[in-house]
């Protein structure tokens, strides 16, 4: 994923937070903010109580991996933060989840396309 796909700043994650819609299942919490942008960016949060450093890392590597695959419209930003049960779940059943999501938010749609 491109540094122009990403939330990189605190601020850009807090108005999503503040302003934008969420959707949640048990293993994750989806929040999306329409933006000005001709395309969508991407945010990945685990907190602390997941585990350490290395267990938190490994989810967002899979959510990250997950939200490159699926075809999201354009001009969202997006916030995927895991959930504990998100910790002992493998790729693809974490990927289902995160599609799940996308769909109940209506955000599954015309994407990027492959390379």
């Amino acid at each position: 994923m491109r540094k122009e796909e990403r939330l990189t700043k605190r601020k850009d994650f807090e108005i999503v937070y503040r302003k934008g819609r969420a959707w949640a299942n048990n293993l994750l919490v989806l929040r999306a903010l329409p933006n000005e942008l001709g395309s969508s960016r991407y945010g990945f949060a685990a907190g602390k109580r997941l585990g350490g450093a290395v267990v938190r890392n490994r989810v967002k590597r899979r959510l990250r991996e997950g939200a490159r695959l699926a075809p999201i419209k354009d001009g969202w930003d997006i916030v995927l933060i895991a959930r504990q049960h998100a910790v002992d779940t493998d790729y693809h059943t974490l990927k289902r989840a995160l599609e799940e999501l996308l769909a109940r938010a209506q955000l599954l749609g015309n994407g990027r396309e492959e390379a």
